[in-house]
């Protein structure tokens, strides 16, 4: 097809030359600030593991049973030598951080800055604060040796297709992924599985790429059942890969 005729309005085109230059200059400087980002996360979590990293809904309430669920898995993985890592705010991410708190591992908050509903809570060890989602996205997996996954919304369905895409194309190792609340998570499975597979876009084996388990003491066996045939030390093979998530 010829594209002669299109009128294509390049940049320097439709600005002058000086405001050009300054917008490309301040995008030129704000790669630092992503780089600050990674560097700071790196030097903080790099000696922190073994962590689990749990994900769920901000708006979750306290009185909640996910909520109270989620403090008792928290308090277990820690008494049981992981560190907890959240996203650091309300909810899900207050009731992990609160129950690792308690217990004798390390609470990790990775928070962020947003227009409304982050918040941080004040249960952490470590706290982290990121203005860019995917440098925060990749901490989250990069230091994880297992997540478990509460209910939530589109900010949790986000992180956990990261994370379920991220092993499946052996871009991050395989570990643990565990969701929490048959009712809640059910339904999505059921698609994934007559949808995804049914339509080969996806291996049926990809589905054991996740666990349903309700049960806090059962998601913690879960996780030691996994590191029982597998080494929690990532290999060196495995470290090179996670430098490029």
């Amino acid at each position: 097809m010829n594209d002669s005729g299109k009128r294509i309005l390049k940049l320097r085109q439709m600005i002058d030359n000086d405001k050009t230059t300054a917008l490309r200059a301040r995008e030129s400087w704000h790669m630092f600030t992503i780089m600050a980002e990674f560097v700071e996360s790196t030097e903080r979590l790099s000696g922190v593991g073994p962590a689990v990293t749990i994900f769920g809904s901000a708006r979750t309430p306290v009185d909640d049973d996910n909520y109270l669920k989620c403090v008792d898995v928290a308090r277990r993985l820690s008494d049981a030598g992981f560190a907890v890592i959240s996203g650091g705010g309300p909810g899900i991410m207050e009731a992990a951080n609160k129950g690792a708190y308690d217990g004798t591992s390390a609470s990790v908050g990775l928070n962020i800055e947003l227009p409304h509903e982050q918040k941080n809570n004040p249960w952490q060890n470590i706290t982290l604060t990121f203005r860019h989602f995917f440098a925060r996205k990749v901490a989250f997996v990069k230091y994880a040796d297992a997540y478990v996954i509460f209910p939530g919304g589109f900010g949790t369905m986000d992180e956990l297709s990261e994370v379920l895409t991220l092993i499946q194309t052996g871009k991050s190792r395989h570990i643990p992924v565990i969701l929490v609340g048959t009712s809640f998570w059910r339904g999505l499975l059921e698609w994934i599985k007559t949808q995804m597979v049914g339509n080969g876009m996806i291996d049926a084996s990809d589905l054991n790429l996740v666990q349903l388990i309700d049960e806090p003491a059962n998601i913690v066996e879960a996780i030691f059942a996994f590191y029982e045939a597998h080494d929690i030390e990532p290999s060196d093979e495995e470290r090179q890969r996670m430098l490029y998530l």
